[in-house]
């Protein structure tokens, strides 16, 4: 009993050590909310396991939490952010975004004065710069300001040495130009500028042709004259409509609701993969299911000869992972060099994943080659499942083998499969794996707006608006997710009540 405790004391130092180490993390960087979350699963923790009657407590709160972070916080922020316009350009606050305006505007002040400059690394890699000002020692990164470095070396008019960094050699200069050459690293004051160079060598006063004005909120160009303005949706506007590069998030309402039927370059590529959605999910559960079906059926007679082997021979592709198996069909399915055009069909270039039918119907049977051995596997347990006195009593009536499969076999397999096939039309609503490793989507739709293509489903959609679409467009993906959500949701429920009545017909 002792062991036991002292064991549950150092498992509770642990979780107590990691809670506190998130808890500071979230004070360092302001995250209130997640702060008040731990605190309050690290109070509720302690209460569980300290004491004597919260046993089934003890049990059930490890799943809780897990329910809570990765299920209803997940979807509470997916809710969240398909309100908002958060995306690319749009993706901090206001504060950051004028100063990224700020410094994405940078020109080299005329005769501004050089700044023997060295580049330097922090303890945790970061790239910075350290130069000589009136004989004194700056260093800063692109996430700290310029600051005196008084304990700093300086040999021969360079910096040798800086506590708390280590000086680059020419070599890793060399390695990491690009890196160099693209950063920046400004002063405390915003209007003085930052320092930037071309060689590693020497540093040269930038500042930036727009000025912020806190007083009206304003941001000037001052090379031209023209003011951009808040235009409520999260960017600075000039009166002519043309916007700075970045913006900042804000709640937009439904706007990202109604964007996906309103707007004519949307609407129409959206309706498409909605409808093909349906069509694909149905189709690979009506596939996949019957050809089980059939099989379960054809060698669960007695006199077939070799059933135990046969029956885990099917089930092979069952047994492969199918991301593995999604690169293989591609593979083999390739226009030009694929197994199928150029032995089986002796040199043949079939367009079978860029012709949009083809294509179609290729995802089709490359899902009921990896799904049918689901459906043989439930199909034959359920088979053996139904009572021969049954079928004895239809015989005895007089029945056909059709007559009995119709009135039989298959309502009394619907009553235990039906859950199932209402699962695996769920799983290939969202079967994202099989679209993008077979085809990514494609062909895809001439001129839409957004990458998507005749096989994308819905969650690949969502996918190409959130990270390859050039733009990526978080909002209106996680108004697409909630639809979903909502769409599979109601397809379950609706589902499981027919299931129900059957169970009652029957």
């Amino acid at each position: 009993m002792g062991r036991f405790f002292l064991v549950k004391l150092v498992i509770l130092a642990l979780i107590n050590a990691l809670g506190l180490f998130v808890v500071f993390s979230a004070w360092q960087v302001g995250h209130w909310g997640v702060l008040a979350a731990m605190v309050v699963i690290l109070v509720v923790a302690n209460w569980v396991y300290f004491s004597r009657r919260m046993i089934a407590g003890k049990y059930l709160f490890p799943g809780l939490v897990f329910l809570l972070v990765f299920q209803l916080f997940t979807i509470a922020f997916t809710a969240y952010i398909s309100f908002t316009n958060y995306g690319t350009g749009h993706n901090a606050s206001r504060e950051d975004a004028v100063a990224a305006n700020l410094a994405q505007n940078e020109n080299r002040v005329p005769d501004s004065p050089s700044y023997p400059l060295t580049v330097v690394s922090g303890p945790d890699g970061e790239l910075g710069f350290a130069i000589i000002d009136d004989g004194a020692v700056l260093v800063g990164t692109a996430e700290q300001a310029f600051a005196d470095a008084p304990d700093a070396s300086i040999t021969d008019g360079d910096v040798t040495e800086v506590p708390g960094y280590d000086v680059l050699t020419f070599g890793e200069v060399l390695e990491q130009q690009n890196e160099i050459t693209s950063l920046r690293v400004g002063f405390d004051d915003v209007d003085e500028g930052s320092i930037r160079t071309q060689d590693g060598s020497t540093g040269y006063l930038h500042r930036s042709v727009l000025t912020y004005d806190e007083a009206t909120g304003t941001i000037t160009d001052t090379d031209t004259g023209v003011v951009y303005t808040d235009n409520g949706e999260g960017s600075f506007q000039a009166e002519d409509g043309s916007t700075l590069l970045v913006g900042w998030r804000v709640g937009v309402g439904f706007e990202n609701f109604t964007k996906m039927f309103t707007d004519s370059r949307l609407s129409g590529p959206f309706l498409s993969v909605l409808v093909w959605t349906f069509a694909f999910a149905f189709l690979s559960v009506a596939t996949t299911f019957f050809l089980g079906l059939f099989f379960a059926i054809a060698f669960n007679h007695p006199a077939v000869r070799g059933r135990r082997v046969i029956r885990s021979l099917l089930i092979l592709p069952y047994a492969f992972p199918g991301i593995l198996a999604g690169l293989v069909w591609a593979g083999l399915l390739n226009r030009r060099f694929g197994f199928i055009n150029q032995v089986l069909l002796g040199g043949a270039e079939i367009p079978w994943l860029t012709d949009p039918w083809l294509a179609k119907l290729s995802i089709i049977g490359v899902n009921l080659w990896l799904g049918f051995p689901y459906m043989f596997i439930i199909t034959t347990g359920a088979l053996q499942a139904i009572s021969s006195d049954v079928y004895e009593a239809a015989k005895i009536d007089g029945a056909r083998a059709g007559r009995v499969f119709r009135s039989i076999t298959l309502p009394l397999l619907m009553i235990s499969v039906a859950p199932l096939l209402i699962a695996s039309f769920a799983f290939n609503f969202n079967n994202f794996n099989l679209i993008y490793f077979v085809t990514e989507g494609g062909p895809n739709f001439p001129g839409s707006p957004i990458a998507v293509g005749a096989t994308d489903i819905l969650i690949s959609l969502v996918y190409s608006v959130a990270f390859e679409s050039g733009t990526q467009q978080f909002g209106l993906a996680s108004a697409m997710a909630i639809m979903i959500f909502i769409m599979v949701g109601l397809i379950s429920w609706l589902g499981f009540r027919q299931t129900r009545k059957l169970e009652e017909v029957l």
